[in-house]
């Protein structure tokens, strides 16, 4: 992998839907528990899908579809010891079809469900704000995506975790 591509992460933008409410689910960030999306690194070999169930699994204990129609891309700051480091990261809706009561990282991470409205309020930092924005103008689309969806089961990791 070149050196590009592992600065490049892959996350998801995990959501329901319940008629026209369409809710995020976060997590907290492992250092400052502030509330984030789901994302990584990609595994060599490994899919951006494979990548997204991965995290999804990993980060929040979801299982769910990967809407690979509809990237944003975006750059997000996490804070290391060293500073602000900024990382490219391609989000991709996910439309969430199980919740575990049990995952990987639970004992590091809680879960938060908010309402698309309200979702720029948990999520306050610029650049969430520009992701969220990007989700909101995709809504139509997304949201008719994730009907065709829902009666289908989720996507499996092609590894487990």
């Amino acid at each position: 992998m070149s050196n590009d591509e592992s600065m490049h992460r892959v996350g998801i933008i995990p959501f329901e839907t319940n008629g026209d409410a369409v809710a995020l689910l976060f997590v907290t960030s492992q250092t400052r528990g502030r509330w984030i999306l789901p994302k990584g690194r990609r595994k060599p070999g490994e899919t951006h899908v494979d990548a997204c169930n991965r995290e999804g699994f990993e980060e929040a204990g979801v299982r769910g579809t990967v809407l690979e129609d509809f990237p944003c891309t975006v750059v997000i700051g996490k804070q290391t010891q060293t500073g602000v480091q900024k990382n490219v990261v391609t989000y991709y809706p996910y439309l969430v079809q199980k919740q575990e009561n049990v995952w990987p990282e639970m004992k590091r991470r809680q879960r938060h469900w908010a309402l698309l409205e309200d979702a720029p309020k948990v999520a306050y930092r610029d650049d969430y704000l520009i992701l969220i924005q990007q989700f909101k103008a995709l809504r139509p689309w997304i949201t008719d995506a994730a009907e065709r969806y829902k009666s289908q089961p989720p996507e499996q990791p092609t590894q487990e975790p």
